[in-house]
């Protein structure tokens, strides 16, 4: 079971200028609620220009302040591109799947994963 302090984050629709500040607004919640790892799974967004990579980018500068961390999950190809292209990729973890960036943050892989998952 992943702790309390942890929470994924599921992602969907495109990740712009519109849509970057209610995902803003929901990650804070999440911190100012005790999360300090957060898994943002991305598997539904078809698209991200610079707004949404801000946020991510001011996301992972914030839970580094805290001893906390992002990982991201199931990025699209064209937003995977969009994360190698720009370093995002060596700032955090990407993996290909939440139960994956789950597991690596459990740091086992035996147990079953369970988790706290909050749409935006």
């Amino acid at each position: 079971m992943i702790s309390s302090d942890a929470a994924v984050i599921t992602v969907s629709g495109e990740l712009d200028t519109d849509t970057g500040l209610a995902l803003q607004h929901q990650l804070a919640g999440q911190v100012v609620h005790g999360r300090r790892h957060l898994v943002l799974d991305l598997e539904g967004v078809p698209f991200m220009d610079s707004s949404g990579l801000r946020v991510i980018v001011q996301t992972v500068n914030e839970m580094r302040n805290i001893d906390g961390s992002v990982s991201l999950a199931a990025p699209s190809q064209v937003v995977r591109r969009v994360l190698d292209l720009t370093g995002v990729g060596m700032t955090c973890r990407i993996f290909d799947s939440a139960d994956a960036a789950c597991e690596a943050l459990l740091g086992r892989k035996d147990e079953g994963t369970a988790y706290d998952t909050v749409d935006r």
